[in-house]
């Protein structure tokens, strides 16, 4: 992972000189697995992140916002008893684990002062934060329990001793020079980037294989030189932040050249967490949520995908329509050859230019008369089907695009925006109604919130989450000389730029969100279609969110995640101020 060991000294660096001697004001419980605290330091407000969640698990310094439950947890309401008021007077990372102790002086009830320890353990689905009373040197609480039955070398419970995991018997590289690291490798038994990882503490795979590629399969000193650049950076506190862009992101606090040359760099620590990881807690968070209503989802579409191949079956059969009619005409003008009871008649096809011989198979139970009347019903049957199971092919056609639009936006929502969707699919009679409880007052509806963002040179841009926002964006919302954007020919978000004379950067700009809010954001040069909003209108009838519009002319951009970091945060930004 690459949160290990460096990343680990390098973030508890930074917070040293910017939270330490800090005060803590507020303390909230976002999820199960998070906590921010408001500490205030060298006369500003900082916002710290701690996250014991099984995959996002860090600490840092953030910018995000949260939303925080109307009744605080438990464990929230012990950390504000003990640790609101109080100072952080160190901030210390476990040699060079990731362990970091924030020790913090407050005072009890009776004003004595006392010393408490917030621990973070960043380590995986085992990670956790503990409250140690140091004068009592007991755990207070934790994110996370661990009884006995479950671990009986570590037991992680109220009133229980703090005891760090158990050593893995690795050397830091705080200790460790590059020469006491070659004696302790085996360079004929290969693979030694596995090697330096079994030996060095706090290394990742990610950094053991940057040394190795340094070293470019080099002898002993190209691993003590690749090495030891490596060990004085961390010795020096040498960080350069950035996160290399590639099809699996990885953040680190170092240039990795064994890795994609596209990056993003940052000129904190901080930063470049809180980019890398700024919603990907919160989609895990709704793609749990939101499970069953994806599968949901999914099936819907794949029903009507089965209908369509079952529908162009019964097409296939309609295409011989003609040849009933044609039969049956023959039949007709040949009725004096027919005898009760034949079950075949051999005619001229007049229809065929080589006056050809053609054999009617009938039936020998009806009438010539009979028969040639089953041929014509046979063939307005099915010249019938085919024209209803051209319609039930369009609509469930229809039906598909729909399902791929809510599928697409389910799969970028956030949690405010996965109740909209299931209250539309109430709406379309797709699922079951809330039961009304009679005497209970109904909440008041709340107004659809598209999303705003805030371009460089300072204009409002809305983004419409799922079809509710979307019909809201574009036809209340937005005035009809303003700027309407979306991806062409796929599901994906409205765009609205509240202006009627846009910069080329901001035209950019929004055509980046429409194209990152649509099922091509993995994808490059993606064709986004723009026009103002009195272009833009629904077809009667028409689904959800479905629109028809003109007068379009089309960008081509290529989606990254950075610019929705940078302009979200410009608008979140701009609110605070206002």
């Amino acid at each position: 992972m690459s949160f290990d060991g460096i990343v680990t000294r390098a973030i508890t660096h930074e917070l040293e000189e910017t939270i330490q001697s800090g005060r803590i004001m507020k303390i909230y419980q976002p999820t199960d697995t998070e906590l921010v605290f408001t500490v205030r330091a060298q006369r500003k407000n900082h916002s710290l992140l701690l996250s014991a969640h099984p995959s996002y698990a860090r600490f840092h310094l953030t910018k995000d916002d949260y939303n925080n439950p109307k009744e605080p947890p438990m464990l929230c309401m012990l950390l504000r008893k003990h640790l609101v008021g109080g100072f952080i007077e160190s901030i210390e990372q476990v040699s060079m684990e990731r362990i970091v102790k924030f020790q913090v002086r407050t005072r009890n009830e009776v004003g004595d002062e006392t010393l408490k320890t917030l621990i973070i353990e960043v380590m995986g689905k085992h990670s956790n934060i503990l409250l140690v009373d140091e004068d009592q040197g007991h755990i207070l609480d934790s994110i996370k329990h661990l009884p006995p039955s479950q671990n009986r070398h570590r037991t992680i419970m109220p009133g229980q001793p703090y005891k760090l995991p158990p050593e893995q018997g690795k050397i830091s590289p705080l200790d460790l020079e590059p020469e006491a690291l070659l004696r302790k490798l085996d360079f004929n038994a290969g693979k030694i980037d596995q090697q330096i990882l079994r030996t060095v503490m706090g290394f990742s795979p990610m950094i053991t294989k940057e040394i190795a590629h340094q070293a470019k399969l080099g002898g002993r000193r190209a691993y003590a030189d690749a090495y030891g650049d490596v060990r004085e950076r961390i010795l020096n506190h040498d960080y350069e932040p950035r996160v290399h862009l590639a099809e699996r992101e990885q953040f680190y606090v170092f240039p990795l050249h064994s890795f994609s040359e596209k990056v993003e760099t940052y000129d904190t620590v901080s930063g470049m967490l809180d980019g890398y990881y700024s919603g990907k807690a919160e989609r895990d968070r709704v793609k749990q949520q939101a499970g069953d209503l994806y599968r949901f989802l999914k099936n819907e579409r794949d029903k009507n995908k089965r209908k369509i191949k079952k529908h162009e079956q019964t097409l296939k059969r309609s295409e011989s329509a003609e040849e009933y009619q044609r039969l049956g005409e023959l039949l007709t003008a040949h009725m004096h050859m027919v005898q009760n009871g034949d079950s075949e008649v051999t005619v001229v096809d007049y229809y065929d230019p080589d006056q050809s011989e053609l054999t009617i198979e009938l039936n020998p139970n009806k009438s010539p008369s009979e028969n040639a009347q089953n041929y014509f019903q046979t063939y307005q049957k099915l010249k019938k089907s085919k024209q209803v199971v051209q319609q039930e092919v369009k609509k469930a056609e229809e039906e598909i695009q729909y399902f791929e639009r809510l599928i697409q936006q389910v799969e970028t929502a956030r949690e405010q925006d996965i109740e909209e969707i299931r209250d539309e699919l109430r709406e379309q009679g797709y699922m079951k109604k809330k039961p009304s409880y009679h005497g209970k007052k109904k909440n008041k509806p709340q107004k659809p919130a598209p999303e705003s963002f805030l371009s460089s040179d300072g204009t409002l841009i809305y983004v419409g989450r799922n079809n509710k926002q979307n019909e809201y964006l574009t036809n209340r919302m937005a005035n009809k000389s303003d700027i309407w954007l979306h991806a062409k020919d796929i599901p994906g978000s409205h765009v609205v730029i509240r202006n009627d004379d846009p910069s080329e950067d901001t035209l950019l700009e929004a055509a980046q969100l429409a194209a990152n809010f649509s099922k091509s954001s993995q994808s490059s040069s993606v064709p986004v279609d723009y026009t103002q909003i009195k272009h833009v209108k629904k077809p009667s009838g028409a689904k959800p969110g479905f629109v028809t519009y003109d007068h379009q002319q089309t960008l081509f951009v290529t989606p990254e995640a950075s610019f929705v970091r940078e302009l979200r945060r410009a608008a979140k930004e701009k609110s605070k101020e206002s």
